[in-house]
């Protein structure tokens, strides 16, 4: 069978752009994708589809393999992508890259290979530099790096309020539409001190008799 793998680095990517630009060519060739493996991962990560993939392909079921680009396969380096597509060579399976403009079974393959995941490396060590440049800047200008906080201190204070009336973490967690995890979590957690409450009482300054100078 003819299959596709499609990957992007987080759920709120896309995967249109990577399809679409399959299936004109599928078309063009008048084929048809038999089985679409579908990825919304990081690399780095662990990977069921890519690893599906693999079964697929050892067990001698795929004999073409659509990807857009190889390091949607990998950016792990040259030896893991040389070691991954001489597995899928072995096993019958050819590869197809519809971006990257090269060929596999030539006899420069290796050399090929070898570019294509030189450069793979590469992008993925100028991603990691510019997050940690984004990071030290976002935090040198006093601001907080990563996701917004999943609860606002309104709905904490709102949270402990319910609570302290009796109110049950499954009944609060569906009035205010927040998982009851997330309900636990904040109840656990100890109040944040206002500035308001943490005045302290000036003590009167006690009067000292001073005896007149002669």
């Amino acid at each position: 069978m003819i299959a596709a793998y499609v990957r992007v680095s987080s759920k709120a990517q896309e995967l249109k752009t990577q399809k679409d630009a399959i299936q004109r060519v599928c078309k063009a060739r008048r084929e048809r994708i038999a089985t679409w493996f579908e990825e919304r991962v990081s690399s780095q990560n662990e990977r069921p589809q890519l690893n599906a993939l693999r079964e697929f392909v050892r067990a001698g079921r795929v004999r073409k393999l659509y990807v857009f680009r190889l390091d949607r396969l990998t950016r792990g380096g040259v030896c893991e992508m040389l070691n991954l597509m001489n597995e899928f060579k072995v096993n019958g399976c050819q590869v197809e890259s519809i971006a990257d403009g090269f060929g596999f079974s030539g006899p420069a393959r290796e050399i090929v290979l070898a570019v294509l995941g030189m450069c793979a490396e590469l992008e993925r060590a100028a991603i990691a530099e510019r997050v940690t440049a984004a990071r030290r800047r976002i935090e040198a200008g006093g601001g907080t790096w990563g996701r917004p906080p999943k609860v606002t201190e309104k709905q904490r204070q709102q949270i402990r309020k319910m609570a302290a009336d009796d109110w049950s973490i499954r009944s609060i967690a569906e009035e205010i539409g927040l998982a009851p995890s997330t309900i636990h979590r904040v109840l656990s957690q100890k109040p944040t001190p206002k500035s308001s409450a943490l005045k302290v009482k000036k003590k009167p300054l006690s009067r000292v008799a001073v005896a007149p100078f002669h």
